[in-house]
Parts: structure tokens; C-alpha cells; sequence
């Protein structure tokens, strides 16, 4: 028998997750049947999108949910061999015995001298989130303007870069100058500390006189309402996330869209990064290369 170490939702949350909504169990596991395997988690994801899907899929008791990258200690699966790497949406907890359905082995290729821990954030759901929203909702092209809030996120990082291999102007804006001078490495043409600037408009206006023809939207509130008008004739939107409005224990209310949505004939699509899930293999294996070849890069220690 193992014992596995749980964190449960002890309750929903109210505005910003606290310490007290969890608590740490233990719970015993069988040993793996026939097609089964037992992975030991070695890295943990912590996403916004946890803040509003646990409302909504998850019920006090429940194991949090997450994904995790996890080594296969016991396996009765010759499709998950022991000592191999997966990617799997566990929750977090230690160890979790599985027949293999929702587990994906980390690429074969991966290089040694990247940590797993990016098959969580760039070279994972971030990034292909941010891969399929530049080319499935966006459809950018080279020598388009695209601007993206939480730009200094796992999410906002790759499309910043991916927009640049592209050909595209990328605008960003961040909550820090630490943030503003990292992005700038990356190649952002332009990036903004939206706390320091004294008129959101002002600062994009600044930032791309023209307008913008895509935006790739994590932010939503008072920064949506701000970019809207600046959208060209014909401009994409592509809203990946809301993080401003998560923790509110009061809906927010605002200026509505119609008119600058009518106006300029705009178009604005929702999505979900498992929409493309057939293709994650052939994006992540094309998102490796663009990391050898130094294309695409990550803040992280070796």
C-alpha cells in the first residue's frame, strides 16, 4: 500500500484563496491492477484558471484540481514504462494510481538540460494555449500590430514570442518594471507597467499610434475596456482569460462593448486550450524546436 498526501478543498472561496480553504490528507491507495499504473508527482501546476473552474467543477471535499508532472514508480501498462515522465491532470496529491486515460508522456526528446517543470508552463497547457490562440483564433499575420496584457505570465511570454517569429509588432503590458525589463530581452518591441502609467489609453495609444489588429486578451475589466477603442477596423480578439475579475467578491460592472464592437466590425472569440488537443503533439514537438534553435526561451534556473 502507498499513502498518498492530498491537498482537498476544504471550502469555495471567498475573494482571494486563503490558507484555510484547504487542508493537507492522507489517503491509502491500492496496488496498480492489470493496465494500471502508480505515479509519484515530481511538479505541481498552480494556474488561474483553478480560481474559477474550482466554482464550478469542483465541490468541497473534492482533491484540488491540477496538472501535474509525474514519475512512473509502479506500472502493470507496457504503454508507461517504469521511469518514464507524464503529464496527467491529478490534482495535487503525491501519488495517484491510474489505467492511463488523461496521462501523456512527456516527448521522448526532450532535451536534458530543460526542467519538466516547463511541460507545465511553456512547453505545456500555457503554451499551447497561447500557440492556438495566435493561430486558430487570431489567425495573425506577418506585419500585424498584437497587443496582450499578463504578458509577463506563462501564457503572455509565448505569445509575445510566437507573435515575433511571426513577423508581428508585440505590444505587452506587466505589473512591474522587473517585468517590463524581462520582456524586453524576449524581443517585445513594446512593453508598459500598467500600475505606474499615469492613463491606460494614453499608454496604448503610445505604445502603437495605428491601433492593433490582434489582441490576446488575459485581463478583462478596466484594461478591456481601455484597449477596446484601440482596436483597428476588422481587429481580432482572442479572450483567453479574465484574471482582474477572479477573486472579486462583487461582479464588476463597466463600459459595455456594442458600439466599439459595431463600429469597427470587430471580431471576439472565447476559447479553450483543449479545443486543439489532437494537435498538441506536433505543436509541442514544433514549439521544442523553436527552444533549440533559440527562438523561443524561458526564465527558469538549470
Amino acid at each position: 500500500m502507498v499513502q498518498a498526501k492530498t491537498w482537498i478543498l476544504k471550502q469555495h472561496f471567498e475573494g482571494f484563496p486563503e490558507d484555510s480553504d484547504f487542508e493537507l490528507r492522507q489517503e491509502e491507495l491500492p496496488e496498480p491492477k492489470d493496465g494500471e499504473v502508480l505515479v509519484e508527482a515530481v511538479f505541481l501546476s498552480v494556474d488561474p484558471y483553478m480560481r474559477p473552474y474550482s466554482r464550478v467543477r469542483m465541490q468541497p471535499g473534492d482533491v484540488m484540481i491540477g496538472t501535474q508532472v509525474a514519475k512512473v514508480i509502479l506500472s502493470k501498462n507496457p504503454a508507461f514504462p517504469v521511469g518514464c515522465h507524464v503529464v496527467g491532470r491529478c490534482g495535487w496529491r503525491t501519488h495517484t494510481v491510474s489505467d492511463g486515460t488523461g496521462l501523456t508522456r512527456v516527448l521522448t526528446d526532450w532535451p536534458q538540460d530543460i526542467p519538466l517543470s516547463l511541460a507545465l508552463g511553456g512547453l505545456g497547457m500555457p503554451g499551447l494555449t497561447a500557440l492556438y490562440g495566435l493561430e486558430e483564433v487570431l489567425t495573425i499575420k506577418s506585419g500585424e500590430t498584437v497587443l496582450v496584457n499578463a504578458a509577463a505570465g506563462a501564457v503572455g511570454t509565448v505569445v509575445g514570442q510566437i507573435a515575433k517569429l511571426k513577423g508581428c509588432k508585440v505590444v505587452g503590458s506587466v505589473g512591474s518594471d522587473a517585468k517590463v525589463s524581462y520582456l524586453k530581452e524576449l524581443g517585445f518591441d513594446h512593453v508598459f507597467n500598467y500600475k505606474t502609467v499615469s492613463s491606460l489609453e494614453e499608454a496604448l495609444k503610445q505604445a502603437s499610434p495605428d491601433g492593433y489588429d490582434c489582441y490576446f486578451e488575459n485581463v478583462g475589466g478596466d484594461f478591456f475596456s481601455a484597449a477596446l477603442p484601440q482596436m483597428k477596423v476588422f481587429g481580432r480578439i482572442a479572450v483567453c482569460g479574465g484574471i482582474s475579475l477572479y477573486n472579486d467578491k462583487e461582479p464588476q460592472t463597466g463600459p459595455y462593448p456594442h458600439l466599439s464592437m459595431i463600429f469597427k466590425q470587430l471580431k471576439m472569440e472565447g476559447f479553450l486550450v483543449g479545443r486543439w488537443e489532437h494537435k498538441n503533439e506536433e505543436s509541442l514537438k514544433r514549439m521544442l524546436t523553436w527552444v533549440k534553435e533559440a527562438s523561443l526561451g524561458f526564465l527558469y534556473n538549470t
